[in-house]
């Protein structure tokens, strides 16, 4: 009989920097594009860019927080 079952991929936290800075950067290019678009949105439309522009921000401090948290443990060998 054959195990089908697959193996868990192991923790490769080695680019976490890198992957994060591209998170953030890609997230601020999306809110400066959507930022353009207010100008021709509707008012709902504004609202909801406005409060996902918003999540985004709050999604950038939790990343710019763990970058800072994944050099630390580089700087100290955890990776």
């Amino acid at each position: 009989m054959v195990n089908n079952q697959k193996q868990p991929n192991p923790d490769n936290r080695s680019n976490n920097v890198e992957r994060l800075h591209d998170m953030i950067e890609n997230t601020e290019r999306k809110i400066q594009e959507t930022e353009i678009s207010l100008e021709f949105a509707t008012p709902e439309e504004r609202a909801w860019i406005e409060a996902k522009n918003e999540r985004r921000k709050q999604s950038i401090d939790a990343m710019k927080e763990e970058m800072l948290e994944e050099m630390d443990a580089r700087k100290n060998g955890e990776v």
